[in-house]
């Protein structure tokens, strides 16, 4: 059986560097890949930024957070990911960019290698098909945002062996993941349920049902949501709301998963949220994580 010491993240966006805040904080040697230098070093201090807020505010040790900055390390090339253990996908969410990637790492890493796709819309036998050895292949899907939330959904593909599933659920244990079991489907279970209904909160905004501070209000105070629909919708970014509802849609053809038209204008305005100090609220402080 795997012992997981050195995990891989592909992907330094949003979800990305948030898988790599769980890994690296947990012990994990952790390598975060991207396409640019750019990119990469943006994923690192995003990283850096959660790990450093998190010493400030006393939820890690100084000890521990220093720690966790050392491990983390970054590369464009993946050649430098051939000693992982654990690989986890967080790419655009395009089947074939997917698939290429998985391909292209069997030759590079170890076949007791497990693969990780965080796909949420896209299928896992799919895209473990792009893969020599599906059977190493696993969806893990982070509840966003990744650092902060404890829920991963985890689905096999149609090939996926016990072992792998045995690492990946050893492997999410470690970095203090609870495990929810998820069929291979669009959406698994939480999308399935988060897209419509944040969807109507949206339509409920532009219907002036309420202002977005008093649904928000309402969704906390009166349903028990940590964060209301809103203030979520400005972390995980309104552009991955848009590619996550559409591609829902396109698949399940119902128009509860289709995006209203506002955020279609608010993608176009660049009011993606936080990321970008502007969404549903303004932000002075553009980190995703540790708000």
């Amino acid at each position: 059986m795997t012992k997981v010491t050195t995990v891989a993240v592909l992907g330094a966006g949003t979800m990305g560097s948030g898988i790599a805040t769980v890994a690296t904080r947990a012990g994990h040697r952790t390598i975060l890949h991207d396409l640019t230098e750019e990119r990469v070093e943006r994923g690192i201090a995003t990283v850096r930024g959660f790990l450093t807020k998190s010493m400030e505010l006393g939820r890690l040790s100084p000890e521990q957070g220093e720690t966790a900055i050392a491990g983390l390390t970054g590369t464009t090339d993946l050649a430098d990911l051939a000693g992982c253990d654990v690989v986890i996908e967080a790419v655009f969410e395009d089947l074939g960019t997917k698939k290429d990637l998985f391909g292209e790492l069997d030759g590079i890493v170890s076949e007791s290698t497990v693969f990780h796709t965080n796909t949420s819309t896209l299928s896992v036998t799919a895209i473990a098909s792009g893969s020599r050895r599906p059977e190493r292949v696993v969806g893990t899907h982070y509840c966003n945002p990744a650092p902060l939330m404890k829920l991963v959904e985890v689905a096999r593909g149609q090939h996926t062996a016990d072992w792998a599933y045995k690492v990946t659920a050893d492997y999410l244990a470690s970095v203090g993941k609870t495990v929810v079991v998820a069929k291979d489907m669009p959406g698994f279970i939480v999308n399935r349920f988060l897209i419509p209904w944040e969807n109507s909160c949206i339509r409920a905004l532009e219907a002036g049902l309420g202002t977005k501070e008093s649904i928000d209000a309402a969704v906390t105070g009166a349903l028990g949501h940590p964060m209301g629909p809103f203030r979520l919708l400005d972390v995980v970014g309104m552009d991955i709301h848009q590619q996550v509802a559409m591609r829902l849609y396109e698949q399940l053809r119902e128009p509860r998963f289709a995006p209203p038209p506002m955020v279609e204008r608010m993608v176009a305005a660049g009011d993606l949220g936080r990321k970008t100090g502007r969404g549903f609220y303004t932000y002075d402080d553009t980190r995703l994580f540790g708000s």
